[in-house]
């Protein structure tokens, strides 16, 4: 995922907009929300199956969508924060780490539920020279990406360790490095760079940061505060259809990614086999003990104060109540509890 810097200038209004704060909920089919945009963290790839099977199968339509435009991100992409500020989407998948300090700048954004319950980054090495653990860094080259060095300094903070003392190469997302021996260690998401590794046959060692004092959510829906104000029915309609759509890429994550692979992320030129992969690995993130028993897309309390002392590791002192609203998303499963099963 690439964090892009939050523009400045005054605030747009955002796309698809139109109050709607005290109207009932859309009949199935109205199409009376019209057609919205969501900005996606990254290339169309298999991190966003959900999307596409709601998308595929009609649950926006249903939920009283005309459509939704799925915007593609990536390294050379404007981040989502930004886009949402200038109106260029009405919602968007980001993180914590990227959202929090857009808000301490003025941003006027909110977190409304996260797709993984637990952030896929991780630190990736070979298998004949694992780095298992935080401590193994020290000494070694670990090549981080310029946009990551914020929650890369939260781990260093979260376990003690001297910046000084780990040679940080700076590098893209490119995980060849890895192989050619460039850097000993590198920045990855955990769905990602070891499964594109792996299926080249080059074995790695990977740790994740989640489980070394960085429990942060990840894949989050975003949106500005006026959304929440003014457009709170269709929002949840949004929310969903967004459910709905995980629900059956996590029961199929086969079809998911043959949807990923043949279709939205055509032009990619993705394997399906490595896609696969990551989808399975993918379904280790979205669902939880808690998202069994509360459903998809719910952070509870817990998890929100670690992510709250989590950010404040990476240099993001926000509250609760700046970063989240969760109060949609509760909504949601109170109208339908069948949604959580």
């Amino acid at each position: 995922m690439a964090a892009g810097a939050l523009g400045g200038g005054a605030l747009l209004a955002a796309c698809g907009g139109g109050s709607d704060s005290g109207a009932a909920p859309a009949a199935p089919g109205s199409n009376q929300y019209g057609r919205v945009a969501l900005q996606l963290s990254w290339i169309k790839n298999t991190e966003f199956n959900g999307e596409y099977m709601a998308d595929s199968k009609g649950y926006y339509r249903e939920a009283g969508f005309e459509g939704v435009d799925l915007l593609a991100g990536g390294s050379a992409s404007t981040g989502v924060e930004t886009n949402l500020v200038s109106g260029k989407c009405w919602a968007g998948l980001s993180a914590p780490v990227i959202t929090a300090p857009a808000i301490l700048q003025g941003a006027p954004l909110k977190i409304v539920g996260a797709t993984y319950q637990k952030n896929p980054f991780c630190i990736v090495s070979a298998a004949t020279k694992p780095i298992a653990t935080p401590q193994d860094m020290v000494g070694k080259k670990i090549g981080v990406q310029d946009s990551n060095d914020q929650v890369w300094n939260g781990l260093l903070k979260a376990n003690s360790i001297d910046p000084a003392s780990i040679n940080r190469v700076p590098v893209q997302f490119d995980p060849s490095v890895l192989t050619t021996g460039e850097v000993d260690g590198y920045l990855g998401y955990i769905t990602n760079e070891p499964n594109t590794l792996k299926v080249k046959g080059f074995a790695t060692q990977s740790f994740l940061f989640a489980d070394h004092g960085l429990p942060l959510v990840a894949e989050t829906v975003t949106v500005l505060q006026e959304t929440i104000d003014n457009e709170r029915e269709k929002l949840k309609a949004f929310l969903r259809a967004e459910i709905r759509g995980w629900k059956d890429a996590v029961a199929d994550p086969g079809a998911a990614t043959r949807l990923a692979v043949g279709n939205y992320g055509k032009d990619q030129n993705l394997d399906y086999a490595e896609q696969l992969l990551e989808a399975t690995d993918q379904n280790g993130l979205v669902v939880s003990d808690e998202t069994r028993t509360n459903g998809l897309f719910t952070i509870s309390d817990r998890p929100v104060e670690e992510n709250l002392q989590a950010l404040r590791l990476a240099g993001s002192a926000v509250s609760k109540e700046q970063l989240f609203d969760l109060s949609l998303i509760s909504e949601v499963y109170a109208a339908d509890p069948s949604l959580k099963s």
